[in-house]
């Protein structure tokens, strides 16, 4: 994080901030439909609401229908292999937007993009983006296994030319994750796209002192206005944990957390 401003927010301004631009995720192999409603439950706070729950999709119609309108109902597709398979993943986004689905988590065909397969990654992208419609599709590039700067950057700028709406670091079940050096590379890429996007984190977030790493690189990059759900995301599930300590143990804030400390 070569000179990028570090530590701008207060720890409780941190926490709502997080909250607020927060995936809250369950992706476990054995989740049951149980796990779904306690996270759904989970991701109504006393302090407020996260942005979305991320589920697989056999449990997107559940999801919505525990879920108030606010918070959005992601699911993850091509997941977490990211096989270069088009149809396979077409149908799984027709699928989830069918459940009543509002956002796609899709993982680029990553082992073909290592290969240089890259117009057949772009045709694949392509594929999923169509499918989408309006709905929100993020691309996870699986920046830890892309692992040099060249090519974080090179699946960077492929998912945002075939029109993802957020570029995602990480599945979470790969050894590394995401990190702050992936997301300022991403994050350069994004800020020089000719047209808006977003960005998220997601992969080894547990701590509120973990997201203000990418809170502080997000507000650099892309501004303070930037630290809203449209734009900005924390893909987690223990993170929540640490943001209820930090507010349970804060007196009251001001109404505009947006506000970098001084």
């Amino acid at each position: 994080m070569i000179g990028v401003p570090q530590n701008l927010y207060s720890a409780s301004n941190a926490a709502r901030l997080a909250l607020r631009c927060l995936d809250l995720t369950s992706l476990n192999d054995a989740d049951t439909s149980a796990d779904i409603e306690a996270l759904c439950a989970r991701a109504q706070t006393p302090y407020g609401r996260v942005a979305a729950v991320c589920v697989w999709p056999r449990f997107v119609g559940l999801a919505r229908s525990l879920l108030p309108s606010d918070i959005r109902v992601a699911a993850v597709a091509n997941f977490p292999k990211g096989r270069l398979d088009a149809a396979a993943a077409v149908a799984e986004v027709h699928a989830i937007l069918a459940a009543g689905g509002d956002e796609m988590d899709v993982v680029l065909p990553y082992g073909a993009f290592l290969q240089g397969q890259n117009p057949a990654c772009q045709e694949f992208l392509q594929a999923v983006r169509a499918a989408c419609g309006t709905q929100v599709l993020k691309v996870i590039i699986e920046s830890g296994v892309l692992h040099t700067p060249s090519r974080i950057v090179r699946a960077t700028k492929l998912a945002l030319a075939c029109g993802a709406d957020f570029v995602k670091t990480s599945t979470g079940k790969t050894a590394i994750s995401a990190t702050p050096a992936a997301a300022e590379l991403m994050l350069q890429e994004i800020a020089s796209c000719k047209r808006v996007a977003g960005f998220k984190a997601s992969g080894g977030i547990r701590t509120v002192a973990d997201a203000g790493a990418y809170l502080d690189l997000v507000t650099h990059y892309l501004g303070a206005k930037a630290l809203v759900p449209a734009r900005f995301r924390l893909g987690a599930s223990s993170l929540l944990d640490d943001i209820l300590r930090v507010l349970s143990a804060q007196a009251p804030v001001a109404p505009d957390a947006t506000q970098a400390r001084t």
